[in-house]
C-alpha cells in the first residue's frame, strides 16, 4: 500500500504536526490514520499533489529497481546504451519504467500495451509502442525492431519461451515483476548454468534516497504520474477492484478529499 498523507511525529523525533510526505506502507493504508516507519517515509514538495505522492512509492520505485536489476543505466552517459523493453507498459508500474528508461536519454525504449493506449505510451517517451494484440506485440518486438538487452516485465502470463527469441543474441535480462513458481525455477537454472539469457525475479526494498529522488522527478517535471481514477475512501473497495482487474491506465487512487459521486 502506498499513501501521501500528513503526520505528527516521524519515528521517536517530534517534526511538527502538518509536515506532508509520502510513504511506502506493506499494508493498511486505506484508513484515515496510519502508523508507519520514520524509514519508508519521506517530505512531500509543495510542488507534488497529495494524489501524485500517493501514487509513488510502490509503482514507482518498483520501476526503477526494476531497470537496475536489468542493468539499465538511469543517468545521462551512465553506463552503454540498451534495448529495453517494458511489457504491459500502461500500468502503475509500466508507465514509471518506460519514462525512467527515456529519461536517460541514450536507451532505445519498446513497450506493448493494448490499442487504445499507444498513444499514451509513445508521449511517455517510448520510442516504439506496440498493440500486444497484434503479431509484433506477441513478438515482443517491431517487424525491424532491435532485439533487447533488458525487459521489465509488468504483466503476467508470459512463458520464458516467448522472451527468449527477444532477447539479444549478446544476451539479456527478464525482470519479472510478479514471479511465481515455475518463473523462480527458471530463474535458478539460468543462474546455476551461468545463462547469457536469464530470467531474474524482482526483489527489492524502498530507499528513502530514492523516494526523494522519485518525488523531485515529479516537482521538477520531468516524471509524469498517470491517474487512471480516483475513489472516496467509502467506494474503496470498487478502487481495488479496478486495480486487480489489470485493465486500469496508470494509477487508481482512494482520495480522503473526493465526494461520493467522484470518479
Amino acid at each position: 500500500m502506498q499513501l501521501s498523507c500528513v503526520i505528527c511525529y516521524r519515528g521517536l523525533t517530534y517534526v511538527r504536526c502538518g509536515v506532508v510526505v509520502f510513504v511506502h506502507q506493506g499494508g493498511g493504508g486505506l484508513a484515515e490514520y496510519a502508523v508507519v516507519p520514520a524509514s519508508q517515509a519521506a517530505l512531500r514538495p509543495p510542488e507534488v499533489s497529495a494524489v501524485e505522492g500517493a501514487c509513488l512509492p510502490i509503482a514507482a520505485f518498483t520501476a526503477l529497481a526494476a531497470l537496475r536489476a536489468a542493468g539499465v543505466g538511469l543517468d545521462a552517459g551512465d553506463g552503454r546504451p540498451k534495448n529495453v523493453l517494458v511489457t504491459a507498459a500502461s500500468g502503475g508500474v509500466g508507465t514509471f519504467a518506460v519514462q525512467l528508461a527515456s529519461l536517460a536519454g541514450h536507451h532505445h525504449v519498446t513497450a506493448t500495451c493494448g490499442a487504445r493506449n499507444l498513444d499514451l505510451i509513445r508521449s511517455l517517451g517510448a520510442d516504439e509502442a506496440l498493440d500486444y494484440d497484434t503479431p509484433e506485440g506477441a513478438a515482443l518486438r517491431g517487424p525491424s525492431g532491435p532485439k533487447h538487452d533488458a525487459v521489465v516485465h509488468c504483466g503476467e502470463g508470459f512463458p520464458w519461451s516467448a522472451f527468449k527469441p527477444a532477447l539479444a543474441d549478446a544476451g539479456g535480462v527478464v525482470v519479472d515483476l510478479t514471479p511465481r513458481l515455475a518463473s523462480v525455477a527458471v530463474a535458478v537454472l539460468h543462474w546455476v548454468l551461468f545463462s547469457r539469457k536469464k530470467l531474474v525475479p524482482l526483489i527489492a526494498s524502498a530507499k528513502e534516497e530514492d523516494m526523494e529522488a522519485l518525488l523531485g522527478m515529479v516537482s521538477q517535471g520531468k516524471l509524469r504520474v498517470v491517474i487512471d481514477s480516483r475513489y472516496p475512501l467509502s467506494r474503496a473497495h470498487e478502487g481495488w477492484a479496478k486495480s486487480m482487474s489489470g485493465h486500469a491506465t496508470g494509477k487508481v487512487v482512494v482520495d480522503m478529499g473526493v465526494a461520493d459521486d467522484t470518479e
